[in-house]
């Protein structure tokens, strides 16, 4: 039995917006799952195999890119960048989803290609997790051809993602809509492409489209890069009852603000998300997803601890996943992080609500500590340290 003990916690952040802040100063994992937590004194944290001292730093729920377009591995060949994941680990993300891995050189279009290359995402990368994270890829961008035996074929296969619709030749409404609905009949989740082109092959997805195809994802609401004009993306907020409104890094920080407002005047903020729609044009982005946190705290007057739960537990619910929340039996994926040295405001959450980055001084998935102080984000005040 592998027994995590953190002790010494400062704050606990829950991941759900109902709580966002739960009392206690100790943490308990068991065999990569959350087990207990609380005050030390009431908790059993005997036989531990790894114990980490926070110095009273926050633990958070590891947090959650849920844009992001991955090839292969640790590489990027939109950028040519290696080891952009374990940078973005770096940022405080141990979780990734993928919108398609539409940057991958040659990439089929023909249907048995692309069902052959998203069951092959997601078996490399369900067999390698680049630094312990989990990027849960394998996402076809649907093409004019496909039929409801092609997502039966891919969902038995453990494809569990669309890549964003839009990206490939279906970009009218009614058509996409009856392939999400295949999608969805077979457990499959959708995210659609929302506002101008983003990449050569793509187009503008206005609301209209996005209301017809009826995604479970409205991907990059703000904009990835374009925004759609102010009244359509009120339209999207105004009319989308379940789907998450997926703002991003990469978006349009003004329409990212608006949708935050928006959301919040109709009781809405569950169902923003956050995502840095990276590796793209705009690069790699390893600390894309506190930058949006910090932003959307400082502009969209969100209280810090709310807005930390649009990185971690609304994306959690969203896409069904058991990270991202405190919560018995979920996987024990954290960041512990601190306000930055010399930064203003008198506590982390008060500094990131100032619109400061903290400093993440350790990430863990599964039980096990994947990284330790960031070579990233500003440093910390104080870091956590493992002492066994």
């Amino acid at each position: 039995m592998e027994k995590l003990v953190i002790k010494k916690i400062g704050q606990i952040l829950s991941g759900k917006m109902e709580n966002p802040i739960l009392d206690g100063d100790c943490m308990v994992a068991i065999d990569g799952k959350i087990e207990a937590w609380g005050y030390e004194r009431d908790l059993n944290t005997d036989d531990a195999t790894c114990i980490v001292d926070a110095h009273g730093v926050t633990l958070a729920p590891g947090l959650i890119d849920s844009h992001v377009h991955p090839v292969v591995g640790d590489y990027t060949p939109r950028q040519q960048q290696l080891h952009w994941i374990d940078s973005t680990l770096h940022g405080g993300v141990t979780t990734m989803i993928s919108a398609g891995e539409v940057h991958m050189p040659g990439r089929p279009k023909d249907i048995v290609g692309l069902k052959a290359m998203s069951i092959a995402a997601q078996r490399w990368y369900e067999n390698l997790r680049p630094s312990g994270v989990k990027v849960h890829a394998g996402a076809p961008v649907i093409e004019h051809g496909m039929v409801e035996e092609d997502f039966a074929e891919m969902a038995k296969a453990g494809v569990k993602y669309l890549g964003e619709v839009g990206l490939g030749t279906v970009k009218d409404g009614k058509t996409a809509n009856e392939m999400v609905g295949w999608a969805r009949k077979y457990g499959m989740q959708s995210t659609i492409h929302t506002g101008g082109p983003s990449i050569p092959g793509s187009g503008l997805i206005d609301a209209d489209m996005v209301i017809e195809t009826n995604t479970d994802v409205i991907g990059h609401i703000n904009g990835g890069h374009s925004a759609l004009p102010d009244d359509q993306i009120i339209c999207l907020c105004e009319n989308c009852t379940k789907q998450a409104f997926e703002i991003v890094h990469n978006g349009n920080e003004r329409a990212a603000v608006l949708t935050v407002n928006t959301a919040r005047e109709l009781g809405k903020l569950d169902q923003v998300i956050l995502g840095t729609d990276g590796p793209a044009g705009s690069g790699v982005q390893p600390l894309g997803i506190l930058r949006m946190i910090a932003m959307l705290s400082a502009f969209g007057n969100v209280p810090a601890e709310i807005a930390f739960c649009f990185g971690n537990g609304n994306t959690a619910r969203q896409r069904e996943l058991d990270v991202g929340l405190i919560e018995k039996g979920y996987s024990a994926d954290f960041v512990l992080l601190d306000q930055a040295q010399h930064a203003p405001g008198q506590t982390m959450l008060e500094s990131v609500a100032l619109g400061n980055l903290p400093g993440v001084g350790m990430t863990i998935i599964d039980g096990v500590v994947r990284s330790e102080r960031s070579r990233n984000t500003p440093p910390a005040q104080r870091l956590p340290e493992r002492i066994l």
